[in-house]
């Protein structure tokens, strides 16, 4: 893969992915690390999980990964965040917004609680991120993904603020690739199926994805990494957000 270019030829780009002590940011932290990147990990929780993956990429290549914790809701603490991990490895050159809530919130029931949450770690934090990495990522001429989702455009039942989340991360990826043009390009990844969620998924509502799934198969998180490998070394690709879904978004 081509790299992302970067004001330090001599050493590998360096990218900071949020929620990526597990499932598809742990994935995506492994797939650039093969690439040669310098992965920076964050984590809210899963510590254990974000030392063990550390560990694990720093023994295939020493100091080459580092972790660091934050609760993405604390919106002070987001530029921190960002000087913590371009101090790291002495800079920054791809963000990616992965870190995200998920859970169903039926009209009826939504709290101010279940807004704050899911639009904070969908939308506000995402938007906060890159505002306080633009100036490092102009420099580097750098790259943002954003792991927005296929339920952005088409609601996903009972999950109206999650949804709405989403079609505002969709728009700030648009906005965003306007604004920090031509420095930085930024676009997006809508998932569909790509693993069933931890809780709620039964054996009636997976086989109601698979048929609805224009390949009759969840995906695979190495498919989440390959787009997110072409749009780091697609030089004249900006502003676009690019669905893995097994045709899902085209079976409803």
């Amino acid at each position: 893969m081509a790299a992302v270019s970067s004001h330090h030829p001599n050493k590998n780009p360096v990218a900071l992915i949020t929620g990526s002590a597990r499932r598809i940011g742990a994935a995506l932290a492994r797939g650039l690390h093969r690439d040669g990147y310098r992965v920076v990990i964050h984590y809210r929780e899963s510590g254990v999980d974000a030392s063990a993956l550390g560990a694990e990429l720093n023994q295939q290549r020493p100091d080459s990964a580092a972790i660091l914790q934050a609760d993405l809701l604390d919106t002070a603490r987001l530029p921190t965040l960002i000087a913590d991990a371009c101090a790291c490895f002495g800079g920054l050159d791809v963000l990616i917004n992965n870190a995200s809530s998920f859970y169903p919130t039926p009209v009826g029931s939504i709290s101010e609680n279940d807004w704050a949450d899911l639009m904070g770690s969908n939308l506000k934090a995402p938007l906060f991120l890159c505002q306080a990495a633009a100036p490092v990522l102009r420099e580097h001429h750098g790259a943002i993904i954003n792991m927005v989702d296929i339920h952005a455009r088409r609601p996903l039942p009972d999950h109206p603020v999650y949804s709405a989340a989403k079609a505002g991360l969709a728009a700030l990826t648009l906005a965003l690739a306007r604004d920090l043009a031509p420095e930085v390009r930024v676009n997006g990844i809508a998932p569909g199926p790509i693993l069933w969620p931890e809780t709620g998924a039964d054996s009636a509502a997976k086989q109601q994805v698979l048929a609805e799934t224009c390949l009759g198969r969840i995906g695979d998180p190495e498919d989440i990494v390959d787009c997110a490998r072409y749009l780091l070394g697609a030089s004249y690709v900006t502003g676009q957000i690019i669905a893995v879904d097994g045709g899902r978004g085209l079976g409803w």
